[in-house]
């Protein structure tokens, strides 16, 4: 008896042990409004796994940002794109919180920062990393205000808590904060998937549409399916909270057969190294034609995500000849609202034809093995352990010198070279050219193009249509708020509108009276804006002076002159 009470307490602890445990105290909110999500922890990205939360912030810029917890400001960076102004404080309990898209840092900070901007003369920064000792904070300092600054899609607070130590994200619901939610997840389609040669759903060997009732809410049933072989399932399906209407990620996604989980995924933690296989995850050929994700409840083998738990048989179906089975998809949410879908299914034997892959081109892919293409003046290169599997690839270059390398309905683990031949050009021509990614030809994308002597070259991990485009026009800029021999003494900012229809703008620099000055630039807006309270002028009448260049050096100039005491 004692050993048995023995046993059971060491089972006790070590569950106890091996349970994560967050304080849920320990942080405040950042924001002095109540919690509202517009994204949720782990939801699905392009690309990426969501690794924050996205806390609205009532559609407004310059809320203030408190620190979540005693600390100290331990990196700041200022980007055009991603996170914009993001600042990042570092706690004493081994947790990290960042704040992103702000629209400026509290006073001080905000010195530092432009004082390093015009240092430089840039306004992207890169990471500027501090000691403890530079800008310490206690729980409920300003820190910051709310913007829309980087890629972003309106105004709100990107908030994420890290482990200090490996920098994974950890979802900072588990933190104490507490939004509203009542609502199951909403289910919006699923699909079955034939996994071998001889798999069949519905006595076809495709991927297939299932036909979704809805019960009542979070209850969903499909009709009755024939299968054989192995197979799988994917689910389209977002959550929403109370209080908004955004359609947000779910929390974690499961599947029962005859009442035993064969698949289990949740979005409690992740890092930043594994979040690329959510292409993987993701139906991604489908996800790429028609832009829906829906999230497998299988996993393909290359997947190196850590959030599946307990998969039999990776999640996959082996389903045999006369037995009847019971699948159950449940959706949930972080506060455990669920949905479930029920999808009955019958064996039934095909008859199964086995074939050998055709090779119905020249360009066959080993995943392990390097290759390297050309056709007419293009050439690809592929590193080791580009692809996930082996491939046939599609490779061809038309007579207008556009190269189709396969479909983009592959995701790539890695990037690949792509190099053009322009020795046929001369360097006039050579100048204006730039390589572009042409799977919508009307609207080429312009891809960082390096250029040596007669090879012009790019790398990438979108596979698609890519052609060389030449690019004669240069950069426009108008002014926003003034005009030529205006006095403008009433004004806190000047703005200009720039915009370039061709490789994308590059640089911009702006002077007044000759000197440097910080125009933070909106690209959402296509709107350059300078404060004046960054610099005192010196007399009345000045001069303002932009210029700006695409990515082919085509070069605009905008000069004139204002009057401002």
């Amino acid at each position: 008896m004692k050993h048995i009470i023995l046993l059971l307490l060491i089972v006790l602890s070590f569950n106890s042990f091996s349970q994560k445990k967050y304080p849920e105290n320990y942080f405040r909110n950042p924001l002095d409004i109540p919690v509202v999500l517009a994204g949720t922890f782990g939801e699905l990205r392009s690309n990426h796994f969501h690794s924050g939360i996205d806390i609205k912030t009532q559609g407004k810029e310059g809320l203030k940002i408190y620190a979540a917890a005693d600390g100290y400001v331990s990196r700041i960076k200022v980007s055009q794109f991603g996170f914009g102004k993001a600042l990042y404080v570092t706690h004493p309990n081994g947790y990290s919180t960042v704040y992103a898209h702000l629209s400026r840092y509290a006073n001080t900070i905000e010195k530092h920062v432009k004082a390093v901007q015009y240092k430089k003369e840039r306004y992207q920064t890169g990471n500027l990393f501090f000691k403890a000792d530079k800008f310490p904070v206690k729980k409920g300092d300003v820190i910051a205000y709310s913007g829309d600054t980087g890629s972003s899609g309106g105004p709100h607070l990107h908030y994420e808590i890290r482990n200090s130590k490996t920098e994974n994200v950890i979802n900072p619901l588990f933190f104490g904060l507490n939004p509203l939610d009542t609502q199951p997840p909403t289910v919006n389609a699923i699909k079955a998937y034939t996994l071998n040669k001889g798999a069949r759903v519905n006595n076809q060997n495709n991927n297939i549409l299932l036909s979704l009732k809805k019960i009542k809410s979070g209850v969903y049933t499909t009709n009755k399916i024939t299968a054989s072989g192995i197979i799988g399932f994917g689910v389209s399906v977002f959550d929403r909270l109370n209080l908004a209407p955004n359609k947000n990620g779910i929390y974690s996604l499961e599947m029962l057969v005859n009442g035993k989980r064969f698949y289990y995924h949740d979005v409690e933690t992740f890092s930043f190294a594994e979040t690329k296989f959510i292409n993987l995850h993701i139906d991604y050929p489908h996800y790429k034609k028609y832009r829906k994700k829906y999230q497998k409840t299988y996993k393909e083998t290359a997947n190196k995500l850590s959030t599946y738990e307990q998969l039999i048989n990776n999640g996959k179906l082996n389903i045999k000849n006369g037995l009847n089975y019971k699948v159950q998809i449940i959706a949930k949410d972080y506060k455990g609202n669920a949905s479930t879908i029920t999808i009955p299914i019958t064996g039934v034997a095909t008859n199964t034809i086995f074939s050998k892959e055709k090779d119905t081109t020249n360009f066959k892919i080993l995943a392990s093995n390097f290759h390297k293409f050309s056709k007419k003046n293009v050439t690809v290169s592929f590193p080791k352990n580009t692809f996930y599997n082996n491939i046939f690839l599609d490779f061809n270059v038309n007579d207008n010198g556009v190269a189709k390398i396969h479909t983009p309905t592959i995701p790539l683990n890695k990037s690949f070279t792509l190099k053009f031949n322009v020795s046929k050009y001369n360097e006039i021509e050579k100048q204006q050219l730039y390589i572009a990614y042409l799977e919508n030809p009307k609207y080429p994308s312009y891809q960082y193009t390096r250029k040596k002597d007669s090879i012009f070259y790019t790398t990438t991990k979108t596979l698609g249509k890519y052609g060389l485009v030449s690019d004669k026009i240069k950069p426009t800029i108008k002014p926003v708020n003034f005009k030529a021999q205006q006095w403008i003494s009433s004004l806190k900012t000047l703005k200009v509108k720039i915009s370039d229809i061709g490789s994308g703008i590059k640089t911009y620099r702006a002077t007044i009276d000759g000197k440097w000055i910080l125009m933070e630039f909106n690209h959402k807006k296509r709107i350059l804006t300078y404060n004046f309270n960054d610099k005192k002028l010196v007399g009345s009448k000045h001069i303002f002076k932009i210029v700006v260049s695409d990515n082919v050096g085509n070069t605009n100039t905008y000069s004139t002159t204002f009057f401002k005491k």
